[in-house]
């Protein structure tokens, strides 16, 4: 009987998984399997060098050569591409305002001073009697020297309202002073403060909130504005809500300008029809227009909008990966979700963001088999081994998740990765139905360093992935369920009064302001937004009658199905239609990995029995 050993590649957008299999007649005993992280996008032929090193590793695990391998079959592996479109774009040129809003650990003083900006040595050459002065006040002066110069000032009639310092040294200062005063201190770029220009500076007690300048009537109360440039001005004051301390200096030299980039329509294809909907309408009118479409053959954007601009950027990158001309380039699904948007506040001096509503998008390009197929030539023409494209990742998923324990046909699942989410059925007769939808991991990771404004991809992904706690002192810890952790050894001192992630042997301190509450809720939002949509719009999808009570049980696959939530959201959801769902166990010991790599070595034989 003829031997054989036959290795399956899941090509996914963040992992590639290796299932290696010796095969005997019609009976398969597994040898190995391993994961490692995707090089390049998906479906392209940088994926080679990523498979390469998951073969090596998985042959030594099998005491296996490579060369050894006599088939190495691939997943029909399909580019998914996510991106933000914004509701409305607009970069506002502050010439009337800088702004300084950082929110420093140690302002001094309290309350609002208002007077006009001058360095701390011109005070007695420049300054004059009977007006109000904020001094500004570079690293290189000592702070004994400031509080003993600012206390002169005082003594001989120059009145001192408020200070901006470089150094955190604002409760040394205000400590000093015989007069108390505001002091933000902790400005960086202390050299881009403009002197000479009518200038407020507020800082709140500790706990408290800004409340003036955080206010557009109350800046225009501060600088005598009329009620056109407190409309220009109301961008400042958004960006500093929340905060204890801030400084707006007005520097009149020019009018606001404010240029604007609509977010545009996106144009729906279909075969019988076209349809047109505004980005500005939000993500439930685009995915309601989505389903009258019925069959998407395309999506374009509207030319020289925000999300024409991201169609086509999408296009010019896959066709650089694939060869490709970008007209050859088609979207055959997307995903549209609500999110929350920073926007950088251009004319600001400590980079204030102003929070936007705007709309994430997952696109997927359609399946070509050329992709793939340049992928499995250049794969079998660098290691010498036949490789094939072997079926759709959805049906390939299925015959994996058959090997969990406890399931049999006819059965649904749930491959839930980071590009992706699929669904597939396999009824008794082994007739199998799957859809392939953009949106998954991927997505939710962009949204939460989207809504918490980190601008780290990696941080996100591990507050996607891990439970949160607050240090409270060096032997406890508040988890985000309200419970209380206690150590027998202390926590590292850098976690101290931090939230942090909690990961699985080692703490990761956030170095952003929001609550743990808030970041809890934004990640559940996310996974909520993205998982529990998509799943229910897959299984719609491949069910005849489109009715999910038609369905009883759901096996949930992909690396997803591991996340500490998101089996539970979808479960609790499920549950609302009378399906069991639950996620899988490939082999009896994967859990709900491997499953297409292990599906594809099944289908290279006609009935595949594991041992």
């Amino acid at each position: 009987m003829m031997k054989r050993i036959v290795a399956g590649v899941d090509i996914g957008n963040s992992s590639t998984e290796v299932a290696i299999a010796r095969i005997e007649g019609e009976q398969i005993q597994f040898l190995s399997q391993h994961l490692v992280k995707t090089t390049g996008v998906k479906g392209t032929t940088h994926n080679v060098r990523g498979i390469q090193f998951a073969l090596q590793e998985a042959a030594k695990q099998a005491g296996l050569d490579v060369e050894e391998i006599d088939l190495i079959r691939l997943n029909d592996a399909v580019p998914v591409i996510g991106d933000l479109a914004m509701d409305l774009i607009s970069e506002t040129i502050i010439t009337e305002s800088s702004m300084i809003g950082h929110n420093p650990d140690t302002p001094g003083g309290a309350g609002l001073g208002v007077g006009t900006t001058i360095l701390i040595d011109q005070l007695f050459d420049a300054a004059e009697k009977g007006q109000g002065y904020i001094t500004v006040i570079p690293k290189s002066f000592d702070y004994e020297w400031v509080a003993h110069r600012l206390n002169q000032a005082e003594t001989e009639g120059i009145s001192i309202t408020g200070a901006i310092v470089q150094k955190d040294d604002g409760v040394l200062i205000h400590n000093r002073l015989h007069k108390k005063i505001p002091i933000v201190d902790e400005v960086s770029l202390i050299e881009k403060v403009p002197l000479f220009k009518l200038a407020a500076v507020e800082v709140a007690l500790p706990g408290h909130v800004i409340r003036t300048l955080s206010n557009p009537y109350g800046l225009s109360t501060v600088f005598q504005l009329d009620p056109d440039q407190t409309i220009q001005i109301a961008l400042v004051a958004k960006a500093l809500v929340g905060n204890r301390s801030a400084v707006v200096i007005r520097t009149p030299q020019g009018e606001v300008v404010e240029r604007k980039i609509e977010a545009g329509r996106m144009i729906l294809i279909g075969p019988r029809s076209h349809m047109e909907v505004s980005v500005n309408d939000g993500a439930e009118s685009i995915m309601n227009t989505y389903e009258k479409i019925g069959t998407l053959q395309d999506v374009r954007g509207e030319t020289g909008t925000n999300v024409g601009g991201m169609f086509n950027g999408l296009r010019q990158d896959l066709a650089q990966l694939t060869g490709q001309s970008p007209n050859e380039i088609t979207i055959s699904d997307f995903l549209a979700v609500d999110a929350v948007i920073p926007t950088s506040i251009s004319g600001s001096m400590a980079g204030e963001l102003s929070m936007e509503s705007g709309v994430a998008l997952a696109s997927m390009v359609k399946t070509d088999k050329v992709p793939i197929q340049r992928v499995a030539s250049l794969l079998e023409e660098e290691i010498g081994i036949a490789v094939e494209v072997g079926g759709v990742e959805a049906e390939m998923a299925i015959r994996g998740a058959l090997t969990t324990p406890g399931t049999r046909k006819p059965i649904v699942i749930l491959d839930m990765g980071g590009g992706s989410t699929d669904a597939a059925m396999m009824d008794g007769a082994e007739k199998t139905v799957s859809t392939h939808l953009a949106g998954a991991g991927d997505m939710v990771t962009m949204l939460i360093n989207s809504e918490l404004a980190l601008g780290d991809k990696d941080v996100a992904e591990k507050i996607k992935k891990y439970p949160l706690g607050k240090v409270l002192s060096l032997f406890h810890m508040q988890l985000e369920d309200g419970t209380i952790l206690f150590s027998e050894t202390p926590f590292p001192p850098y976690t101290f009064g931090k939230v942090v992630i909690r990961e699985e042997k080692e703490f990761t301190p956030l170095s952003i302001r929001s609550s743990m509450e808030k970041i809890r809720e934004i990640r559940r939002s996310a996974k909520r937004r993205v998982f529990v949509t998509n799943a229910l719009r897959a299984l719609k999808r491949i069910i005849p009658t489109g009715n999910l009570k038609h369905l009883s049980f759901v096996v949930m696959v992909g690396g997803s199905a591991l996340d500490f939530e998101i089996p539970q959201m979808l479960t609790e959801e499920l549950g609302k239609y009378g399906i069991v769902a639950g996620f899988a166990n490939i082999r009896g010991t994967e859990g709900p990995r491997n499953a297409v790599a292990t599906g594809l070595v099944l289908s290279s034989v006609k009935y595949g029995v594991t041992k």
